[in-house]
């Protein structure tokens, strides 16, 4: 797609907003935006009182400043950000902890010979995974040196923002500026096209006055949007002249939901003198749909009734709709009219305003192409090589694989270096499901969060310097090839991986440890490879070691577990058995349970009882041998 050169500049910022709420029924409910300076050190402020903030949190790259900043009158148009290939292939701007919504994105790309050589480069950009621009070397002279804003709305609906930029050949891609602000989500009929469309401007026009809105003037708009003059792309003809028409009278129904069309746009129109005709000619790519806008507003003071000016709409010689502006809302009021145009052959949009009864007029008019948004990869297997819970984490890939952004997407593009991705079974999204990063000097680890890749067919990390333990989840049941040999890879080997479908399983020269599962075996019986070997501290079936009794994964058997635990059993039975005897046996002798100083004096006090009761028995016996009475026998 070529991109469309079109100046439009700064979108709506919270100050602006509060300052023109003339005949607005409601308080814009949203005041969301980023104003990013690419290649700015600070932030800074325009002279509209828009802070601009620098891009260095937002992305890498290296920066520069235009050959000539003193042509350009904001800060921001004067640096420039720009992507060699020592930072990979593809390149974001990634805006966080956005709120789900529909959002305006505006890029401004500059060349104008910032590297010295001349030759200004070729590459594409895309947002949100959907290509939208593709910049072709050489560049219009005009281009070059001055640069060009372009712009889009889009929906955002994973929290963030992706602007990225991919590098054609050798070229390093460029931006100066990007701008993202949040707006009405029923914006541009979004009801009927939904969510799947990205609108690309390709001309935003104002009738019968000069380019205006933020940026360019005082003049603001909700959005951000900017309009310039229609005039250089009017058919002129001598048999038509165009007159320019404006009012003072105060406009009604401007500045409503969801569009916020601004005032100042309805102040202003041209028409066509007598029965002629007002022809535009817009440039477009063919095989897109377009969406045009018109703009009207019966600003005539001559028109005072229905039916004294109407007019046919002909787009591509197919009158499609006629217009009685006085019929739809009566003077002085803002009417806007939309029509799409579908499967166009020519890269020529041609629009024509034929009048049946007076002159044709016309405000303004907006021409979006309809670009399908492209598939993305599902949120769960995006990896992110910085972030310590992405899927697949692999810490400190180097800049130079361009590991930033859907690693999928757009489908035109080549993936993330290493990464192979093909469309589900729905086709409704792309996922991954080859990685091929061999030799290419990684460290980190490889999170657990890999195992929501439930598509990854084949994993190849061989020959880094990756750490950590496998994974438990590594083993899906889509896995057949897995080779992390060659690494620094602790612990045991998962069981998970002897239940999967794998056929190839290289762990060779790694650090790992413990009983390898048997099963894992069965993969070289059924014609599969693996290779464990360099694993000083594997065990298990030969040729490796054999393991110690109740010994496994490093640690304690199951086997082991189950023997210490019964074992333990038998040690606590036999007590409670102890416990029970010496509890009966206090229960029938309790002295037998006395502390052994007790149990002594009470032995002695026995043995003196004893003796006392034998030595009384020995007198009495005595005293009955001699014929004594008794002392106790009654008298």
């Amino acid at each position: 797609m070529s991109v469309f050169l079109l100046l439009l500049l700064v979108s709506v910022c919270p100050q602006l907003c509060s300052a023109f709420t003339a005949n607005v029924p409601q308080p814009y409910p949203y005041g969301l935006s980023y104003h990013i300076d690419c290649g700015g050190p600070t932030n800074t402020t325009d002279p509209y009182n828009t802070t601009w903030l620098s891009d260095r949190f937002f992305t890498g790259g290296n920066t520069a400043i235009v050959s000539e900043p003193l042509q350009f009158r904001h800060p921001q148009e004067k640096t420039l950000r720009y992507f060699p290939l020592s930072s990979g292939k593809k390149n974001c701007y990634v805006v966080p902890d956005l709120p789900d919504g529909r959002y305006y994105v505006r890029t401004f790309t500059v060349y104008d010979n910032y590297d010295g050589k001349s030759h200004s480069p070729s590459f594409d950009a895309s947002v949100e995974g959907t290509l939208v621009f593709s910049w072709r070397s050489p560049w219009p002279e005009d281009l070059a040196r001055s640069g060009s804003y372009s712009d889009l709305f889009a929906f955002v609906s994973d929290g963030r923002a992706d602007i990225c930029f991919y590098s054609i050949a050798t070229d390093p891609p460029v931006v100066g500026s990007l701008q993202l602000v949040q707006v009405d989500p029923s914006s541009y009929d979004s009801a009927t096209l939904g969510r799947d469309y990205i609108l690309v401007n390709y001309g935003r026009f104002t009738c019968g006055t000069d380019q205006w809105g933020p940026g360019f003037s005082n003049d603001t708009d909700r959005f951000g949007r900017s309009w310039q003059s229609d005039k250089d792309f009017r058919v002129t003809d001598p048999k038509s002249p165009v007159r320019e028409v404006t009012t003072r009278f105060t406009i009604s129904g401007t500045d409503q939901s969801p569009n916020y069309f601004p005032t100042k746009l309805y102040e202003t129109a041209v028409e066509v003198g007598g029965d002629g005709v007002l022809e535009y000619q817009l440039s477009v790519d063919a095989k897109l749909d377009y969406l045009l806008w018109f703009h009207f507003a019966e600003i005539g003071t001559g028109v005072t009734r229905a039916r004294q000016r109407v007019f046919d709409v002909v787009i591509n010689g197919k009158k499609v709709n006629t217009i009685d502006i006085y019929k739809q809302v009566g003077s002085f009021a803002a009417y806007n009219w939309h029509y799409t145009a579908k499967n166009l052959s020519s890269t020529v949009l041609n629009v024509k305003l034929v009048s049946v009864t007076g002159a044709a007029l016309i405000c303004g008019l907006e021409n979006y192409a309809l670009v399908p948004v492209d598939l993305s990869t599902v949120p769960e297997q995006e990896m992110n090589e910085n972030d310590s819970g992405g899927t697949g984490n692999i810490h400190f890939v180097p800049d130079r694989m361009g590991w930033n952004g859907d690693p999928c997407a757009p489908t035109n593009w080549d993936a993330w270096e290493g990464v192979s991705c093909q469309p589900n079974n729905g086709k409704t999204a792309l996922v991954i499901y080859q990685i091929d990063l061999g030799s290419q000097g990684l460290k980190g680890y490889i999170s657990d969060q890999i195992g929501l890749m439930s598509n990854l067919v084949s994993l190849n990390l061989s020959s880094n310097s990756l750490g950590g333990t496998i994974p438990s989840g590594l083993g899906q049941k889509s896995l057949t090839k897995l080779d992390l040999s060659y690494n620094q890879l602790t612990g045991s080997i998962p069981d998970s991986l002897a239940s999967s479908n794998l056929h190839l399983v290289l762990l060779n020269d790694n650090l790992l440890e413990g009983q390898v599962p048997e099963k894992l075996y069965s993969i070289g019986v059924h014609g599969g490879a693996i290779d464990v070997s360099g694993n000083k501290d594997l065990c298990g079936v030969s040729p490796l070691s054999e393991c110690p009794l109740f010994w496994e994964h490093g640690g304690l058997s199951k086997k082991g577990k189950v023997a210490i635990g019964l074992s333990s059993l038998f040690v606590f039975c036999l007590l409670l058995l102890v416990v029970y005897f010496f509890c009966i046996r206090r229960g029938r002798h309790d002295y037998d349970f006395a502390p052994p100083h007790d149990l002594m004096s009470l032995a002695a006090k026995r043995n003196r009882y004893q003796r006392q009761k034998s030595l009384m028995l020995l007198e009495m016996e005595s005293q009955h041998a001699k014929a004594l009475p008794s002392p106790i026998a009654p008298h």
